[in-house]
């Protein structure tokens, strides 16, 4: 078997392991039947398929990406929004959201199925903020190379629904969160900017549960190597930083590892030029890790998001090779217009919605 096909068989057994539809019904199992069940997010989905699948014709509300809502049955309203920018659907959506979680019943409880992505999905605006205001900050801090934690910060500001918000107006009896994380340390209330996380001193019964993160997909994908023959010589969430700092980092360790797997995960930032070009930080950081390891024929790298998309496009990453850098790479490289040159080097990964989002995962194998 070829190493470009290797590489994407363990990454996608890694993916397939923190699958919403999948995670969500293992958790659900000995759950009893809620009133209402709210899921946002880039697997909400997924998400919420499971939960029909275990509760039937319970009343239902998906906000989700573009694309992403496929198979629901049809007792579920959908509302399909933007990422990762927002726009008058994501407000949309942030209004259904909490008028339905305000007029619920005193006696009643409500499943809430929270992914990545909820951020620019769903929102609902503090007075004297307009969808102007939220569509600068999006763009403003997409730019600005931010860490999860303080671009989430920010958002929280003008949001009437995140950082405890949306269940700070349950008037019912008892809420379970079930989150899958796209951030470092599985912080409920970083998730989405906190669109699940609980309010101060709740009145109302409530339970959580991480039901798939980074490390569950990252784990998979070593076993998934492991299973082949192969050494697994690192299992790290080690993409925190920089794309150029991770590239380098990691660029050191892939030149000189022996033969094996090394598998990482987490989430690289990206600082953009006013008028960047096409890609997204995973085409990046797979871009400039081609140019660390050119020479090394050996060695295949993929670098994709979890969630089948990079930035404003339609691919999750790309798989590179020594051979994938050239002279002209470079420039492409500093007008953040990676996405072009993988995709004339036929080195895009495209995998579709894949009903999940636990950051990014990369993997690299030396034969």
């Amino acid at each position: 078997m070829q190493a470009s096909q290797q590489i994407q068989d363990i990454w996608s057994t890694g993916v397939a392991a923190v699958d919403g539809y999948t995670a969500t019904l293992e958790a659900i199992q000995t759950m009893e039947r809620p009133d209402q069940i709210l899921a946002v997010g880039k697997a909400a989905g997924a998400m919420a398929r499971a939960a029909a699948n275990q509760f039937g014709a319970v009343p239902t509300l998906v906000v989700t990406k573009d694309g992403h809502s496929d198979g629901l049955p049809a007792h579920v309203d959908v509302i399909e929004s933007s990422h990762p920018v927002p726009d008058d659907r994501s407000l949309a959506g942030g209004k259904a959201l909490r008028e339905t979680v305000e007029s619920m019943e005193h006696d009643s409880s409500l499943l809430l199925l929270v992914s990545g992505g909820a951020s620019s999905l769903a929102e609902d605006l503090m007075p004297g903020f307009s969808l102007d205001d939220l569509e600068a900050l999006n763009q403003r801090l997409l730019g600005d190379g931010l860490d999860i934690r303080a671009m989430n910060a920010e958002r929280r500001k003008l949001s009437r629904i995140k950082g405890g918000g949306l269940l700070s107006s349950f008037p019912g009896k008892k809420v379970t969160v079930l989150a899958i994380s796209d951030v470092p340390g599985d912080d409920l209330g970083v998730i989405g900017s906190g669109i699940g996380a609980l309010p101060d001193a709740p009145r109302f019964a409530a339970q959580t549960s991480i039901i798939a993160s980074n490390a569950h997909a990252r784990n998979a994908a070593a076993q998934t190597a492991e299973q082949a023959g192969f050494v697994v010589l690192a299992n790290a969430e080690a993409l925190h930083d920089d794309y150029l700092s991770v590239a380098t980092a990691i660029g050191e360790r892939l030149r000189h590892m022996p033969k094996g797997v090394m598998v990482f995960g987490g989430e690289p930032t990206v600082v953009l030029p006013d008028q960047p070009g096409r890609g997204g930080r995973n085409q990046a950081l797979a871009l400039a890790l081609a140019h660390e390891i050119e020479g090394q024929r050996d060695i295949t790298v993929i670098v994709g998001g979890t969630d089948g998309t990079d930035g404003p496009t339609d691919a999750a990453g790309a798989i590179v090779t020594g051979e994938t850098w050239s002279d002209e790479a470079q420039e492409y490289l500093n007008n953040a217009d990676s996405g072009s040159f993988l995709a004339k080097a036929g080195a895009l990964l495209v995998t579709g919605p894949t009903g999940t989002n636990v950051m990014d995962l990369v993997i690299a194998i030396r034969n």
